[in-house]
């Protein structure tokens, strides 16, 4: 392993243990030939895989072809992914009656998750008007790092260097109705919320609280909002997380898994909420670029065909199963694979830099749980391969033995 050469970066994030040159399926290579199963896959963005063929030459063709002309103009991909994105929300499935259908949303194409959610935040200031433009959301949440999804973020320590923050949020605690319903008054706009706490520790939310959110919305012409940066697209077992709770979202925002890796986000809003944006509200120079549209609709062409929700709800249970089995491990939990293994007196950190010695990388979610999100394809065996790399760690963790 090797760290990466002196360079002139800001220094945004610790110092990397690894250089990472090449990969291939749910396989990373550094600079010194060393190989590691990604199991962590770029914070939960390369579900396909690393360098995905059919993604690879898309890219190379939307690059021979068309690379960008801004949203003065049309471009032939955009529109198509959208329409997928629609129909993927508007159904559990993929192909119920949707021949001829009247879409039921409007996207808006961006760059990143926090840039998708700074469309939602607008989107609730524009329906809400002046007077009505707060926006709850939940203690320990993470919602990018734009000052304003910075302040949706529920992490106040994140906050304190950045202060003064726009106004207009409020946090409550995580997963408890009562506390979020005592929030409520005449100037909320809309509620934030994930299905699935990622940076947050991936806590699920529990089936009565989100319904309960969403009665509580529908009672006060308030906005439900699903940050799905993390958990859309199959992750979870279904194609949305909050497709589990049965509950139908105003706006539902997504990045990460979009373009198996190349940049892209995106915000979907019912038709009727969309509909306040006019001309000149909201751009994106960048925003559904061919080029970006192109990875795009090639990671959700090969998404489809693999069933990859079905995908992620085996493998997840497998993955759940034999983590839960090893010593030192307390417990278990999230959806699908987006799962975090809770130590039994045991620091994270360092039991993730021993799987990364051992050429496993996941990572420390919290200061005791560590975060598996391993490509949607990952096979049985690669499973059985990481548990055993952790079970190792943990036992030589538990006897004392540092990595």
């Amino acid at each position: 392993m090797s760290a990466a050469m002196p360079a002139p970066l800001m220094p945004t994030y610790a110092a990397p243990a690894v250089t990472l040159v090449r990969g291939e399926g749910t396989t990373v290579w550094d600079d010194e030939g060393g190989s590691y199963l990604d199991f962590l896959t770029g914070l939960a963005v390369c579900s396909l895989g690393h360098s995905h063929p059919g993604v690879a030459e898309a890219v190379s063709t939307q690059a021979r072809t068309l690379l960008h002309v801004s949203n003065l103009f049309a471009n032939q991909v955009g529109p198509e992914v959208a329409t997928t994105l629609d129909r993927l929300l508007g159904t559990p499935g993929w192909a119920d009656g949707w021949a001829g259908a009247e879409p039921r949303g409007r996207v808006f194409f961006a760059n990143s998750g926090a840039e998708a959610n700074e469309c939602a935040i607008k989107l609730a200031r524009r329906v809400g008007g002046r007077g009505r433009h707060v926006v709850i959301s939940a203690l320990g949440s993470f919602h990018g790092r734009t000052l304003a999804t910075l302040h949706a973020t529920g992490q106040p320590a994140k906050h304190e260097a950045f202060q003064p923050l726009p106004e207009g949020f409020r946090h409550v605690a995580w997963d408890d109705l009562a506390a979020l319903e005592a929030a409520l008054d005449p100037t909320v706009a809309a509620i934030l919320l994930e299905p699935l706490q990622g940076e947050g520790g991936v806590k699920p939310a529990s089936a009565a609280y989100v319904q309960g959110v969403r009665r509580l919305c529908d009672e006060r012409g308030i906005l439900l909002m699903f940050d799905e940066v993390q958990t859309g697209l199959g992750r979870t077992g279904r194609w949305f997380g909050h497709q589990h709770f049965g509950v139908v979202p105003d706006v539902v925002t997504m990045a990460k898994a979009l373009g198996n890796g190349v940049p892209i986000g995106a915000c979907w809003a019912r038709a009727e909420v969309a509909e306040v944006f006019e001309p000149g509200d909201h751009g994106s120079t960048f925003g559904g670029q061919p080029l970006a549209a192109a990875a795009a609709r090639a990671t959700l062409a090969a998404l489809v065909d693999l069933d990859a929700p079905t995908l992620a709800a085996a493998q997840g249970e497998r993955l759940a199963a034999a983590l839960a089995d090893l010593p030192g491990v307390a417990s278990v939990r999230g959806m699908g694979l987006l799962l975090a293994a809770e130590l039994d007196g045991l620091a994270s950190k360092p039991v993730a830099d021993a799987c990364l010695a051992a050429g496993l990388i996941v990572n420390a979610v919290t200061p005791t749980a560590l975060r598996f999100a391993p490509p949607l394809v990952v096979s049985d065996d690669e499973v059985d391969r990481a548990v055993a790399i952790v079970g190792v760690a943990l036992a030589d963790a538990l006897a004392g033995v540092g990595p």
